[in-house]
């Protein structure tokens, strides 16, 4: 799959789940070009979220929302995932 179709989904996933009010996502796949992950066809991602579903909860809480949002994306398309999860009140 091209990296921007992998892209593609993970913003359709996280916009749909999430609903944020921002959303970076970065594909650091070419920086990992030989390492295991890459090998086996899953990317490296960095994504920023600001979204008010995650008000009240701690960064270990937010990050398992983005996880659950992705859910089977995290078995195949996704190797390694940064999260920058933030209320819109923290930016």
């Amino acid at each position: 799959m091209a990296a921007n179709e992998r892209v593609s989904r993970i913003e359709a996933r996280l916009r749909q789940q999430l609903a944020p009010a921002r959303l970076e996502v970065i594909d650091d796949s070419a920086q990992h070009a030989g390492h295991a992950g890459a090998r086996g066809g899953g990317g490296h991602f960095t994504v920023t979220l600001v979204s008010n579903r995650f008000a009240g909860l701690n960064p270990l809480q937010r990050h398992r929302l983005v996880y659950e949002a992705l859910g089977d994306l995290m078995k195949t398309e996704i190797h390694a995932l940064s999260v920058r999860a933030l209320t819109p009140e923290e930016l």
